[in-house]
């Protein structure tokens, strides 16, 4: 059995950089995944005007301000790349491949874009500073630490979404700091009224994401990952978060009768081959009804994994849903 990542590791594969996971063995704490989801609330499509600002207090309490409206944006993750093509503005440089996703700027539209060195992990002060930036935006619990190489010389956003909402939140803040209001207003109110019609005709499949590279896998959890938080409204979703950590395994998957699996990918160190081919070799995979049944879907981990936003999550939608029905 295999040994999921923590929170952290989580966000390191998501970000495909050199990591992995740890293997280990039993069966599953009680209660970490069993039964079905349950109803949910439904969503409100009613969308509040958004006002410009330039001082504001976001979705996570974190106190953002700013002496203008900011025109330089360097992105350090993808939901800040996803936030801001739905508000029509291109970072002045990333180290997220997102963009390149043609649901984005497609591939001739991310080359314009600079990419900041060091990858996810430890991107480059000095290269991030040398873009002159008047905002730059990073995952709290990742790139946190860098706050003080910045401060003095730009304006740091530390986000940290775990769920849909807390993105929708974030996207709402960046159009007031931004000036971006109605651009902001419009792209919220099309991701609320595709969530509202998938929740109308929900799936009776139960369905899995699962990610990682090689054997290593995790399975996402609605309240930690934005992604999975989206799937107990439109199919039964029969995985909680187990905390920091937890232990999974493919009997684990095969108990739930799982009829569709969705399957992120990562590729770093080297790695290749899709996570799906390599979970194929153990004997176990093979009798999970979802691979019976030819139901396994290698998805985009860029969007599905990293991207986070309003744009990534309707992308997701579109896609899940078209498979779940």
């Amino acid at each position: 059995m295999l040994r999921a990542p923590s929170r952290f590791v989580r966000s390191w594969l998501t970000a495909a950089v050199a990591g992995s996971v740890l293997i280990g063995c039993g069966s599953a704490p009680d209660g970490s995944a069993s039964g079905k989801t349950g109803p949910t609330a439904k969503i409100e499509v009613g969308v509040e005007p958004i006002r410009a600002a330039t001082e504001l207090t976001d979705v996570n309490g974190v106190k953002i301000s700013l002496e203008k409206q900011p025109e330089r944006i360097v992105c350090l993750f993808a939901l800040c790349d996803d936030i801001l093509t739905e508000l029509g503005i291109v970072p002045t440089a990333t180290n997220s491949a997102l963009l390149a996703h043609p649901g984005f700027l497609g591939e001739s539209g991310a080359k314009k874009v600079d990419v900041v060195p060091g990858g996810f992990i430890a991107p480059e002060v000095e290269a991030i500073l040398s873009h002159k930036p008047d905002l730059v935006i990073g995952l709290g619990d990742t790139h946190g630490k860098l706050a003080p190489a910045l401060k003095g010389a730009t304006t740091f956003w530390a986000m940290q979404p775990e769920t849909w909402e807390d993105s929708v939140g974030y996207l709402r803040d960046a159009a007031a700091l931004t000036g971006r209001t109605v651009e902001g207003e419009k792209a919220e109110r099309a991701f609320r009224l595709k969530l509202a019609k998938a929740e109308k005709t929900p799936s009776d499949k139960t369905a899995l994401i699962i990610y990682g590279s090689d054997e290593n896998f995790g399975v996402a959890a609605p309240g930690g990952d934005v992604t999975a938080g989206l799937f107990p409204k439109i199919a039964d979703y029969p995985w909680k978060s187990r905390g920091v950590e937890g232990s999974y395994s493919l009997e684990e998957i095969l108990v739930q009768e799982v009829d569709v699996l969705f399957v992120e990918t990562m590729s770093f160190g080297g790695a290749d081959g899709k996570l799906s081919e390599k979970l194929a070799k153990n004997p176990l995979w093979s009798k999970i009804p979802a691979v019976r049944n030819g139901d396994v879907h290698e998805v985009n981990s860029e969007v599905w994994a990293k991207g986070r936003g309003t744009r990534s999550m309707g992308i997701v939608l579109d896609e899940a849903t078209a498979v779940l029905r």
